[in-house]
């Protein structure tokens, strides 16, 4: 053990003594502790995400993992996005619990986009249920490339390109309005498809049947959508 710690040990078991004036060298670490200027104790700030756009509209959270080494995407979303066709792989990922994946495939130069900046990104497409909050991992090739500096005693986390850079606040400006709920946007969809529904009948069907307040409600939800976006992305 080290020497400081049999020291401490023998005195408190009374095996050795202090001489009236002896001086005995304390480590940084005992200084520290006896001075009461250790760090204090903070709350967890959860996962690093950004706000990402990939191609002309899907718009979705991205997860910054430093303990991967590749960049992730669901099947799904490759297929929704319609971006090429995936090429051959032999990567094998091993999950948290041991078990093994095997990727569809991988999909080279995605056009990433974080704020203003664009980056080209290659992905590990796999199947697996995308999550609600997070749609797709970035791991540490595109953490390097985005020069991503990580303040996780602020929660901020910075992209940064030549002389240029944008920060991001994991409490706070990562989380979706509140007036903005998943339900909410979910229902003014809703009413949006069903007043599409109607539009698809002849124009003079069409004016006959409608009342200007669905024209007037089909306004306010494009704007709602509009907003809800802006402040997404």
């Amino acid at each position: 053990m080290p020497n400081y710690v049999k020291f401490m040990k023998n005195i408190l078991s009374k095996k050795e003594w202090l001489s009236e004036y002896e001086t005995v060298a304390l480590t940084k670490e005992c200084t520290a502790f006896l001075q009461n200027k250790l760090a204090l104790k903070l709350k967890d700030p959860k996962s690093f995400t950004i706000p990402c756009k990939i191609g002309e509209s899907y718009c979705c959270k991205a997860l910054c993992d430093l303990r991967a080494n590749i960049n992730l995407m669901p099947k799904s979303i490759f297929k929704f996005l319609g971006i090429g066709e995936v090429k051959a792989t032999i990567v094998t990922l091993q999950l948290a619990n041991r078990s093994l994946a095997y990727p569809k495939g991988k999909i080279e130069y995605v056009l990433v986009r974080v704020d203003k900046f664009s980056f080209l990104t290659n992905f590990i497409v796999l199947v697996f249920e995308v999550d609600k909050e997070v749609s797709i991992i970035l791991g540490r090739p595109f953490l390097a490339t985005g020069r991503m500096w990580i303040d996780v005693q602020q929660g901020e986390l910075t992209v940064r390109v030549q002389d240029n850079k944008v920060m991001f606040n994991v409490l706070k400006a990562m989380k979706f309005l509140d007036s903005m709920k998943e339900g909410s946007i979910m229902e003014e969809l809703e009413t949006l498809v069903s007043m599409g529904r109607n539009f698809e009948k002849e124009p003079l069907e069409n004016a006959l049947d409608s009342e200007p307040l669905e024209y007037e409600k089909a306004n306010q939800c494009l704007a709602l959508m509009d907003a809800y976006l802006k402040s997404y992305i």
